[in-house]
């Protein structure tokens, strides 16, 4: 009798421990990670360094956002490509789950270099 005891509560362990695990990160969330470590400190000197680079993707179409990139010491190709991929990720697993978006188009905000960092602008920084 003790034995069934023991299998059933080893059983139970082993039922909880796989059910506590996370599940998988999203290849897009990966993809976003390796960009933002890609894009790094987005060191500037000046606006003409400062870049946008579109993010993800709405339901509807378009990217869902951007971010801001200096070209000092960053390949501006390999910014795009894993941007493409990152937002095609993203697409395919919003077609996937089905999830949906208020379809507002995001529009580019621009980057300049503030504080020796590339940023977005928002209205009132935008020149």
């Amino acid at each position: 009798m003790k034995r069934h005891h023991l299998l059933a509560a080893a059983l139970a362990c082993t039922a909880l421990a796989a059910c506590a695990q996370t599940p998988p990160e999203p290849e897009s969330a990966r993809l976003a990670r390796e960009l933002r470590t890609l894009i790094g400190p987005a060191a500037c000197s000046s606006d003409a360094q400062c870049r946008t680079v579109a993010v993800g993707a709405k339901a509807c179409g378009g990217p869902a956002g951007y971010w801001a990139w200096s070209t000092q010491g960053t390949d501006a190709d390999a910014v795009a490509a894993l941007a493409r991929r990152q937002a095609d990720a993203h697409k395919r697993e919003v077609e996937a789950s089905g999830m949906r978006s208020n379809c507002a188009m995001v529009s580019d905000p621009g980057a300049a270099c503030v504080a020796a960092r590339c940023q977005l602008q928002t209205p009132a920084s935008a020149r």
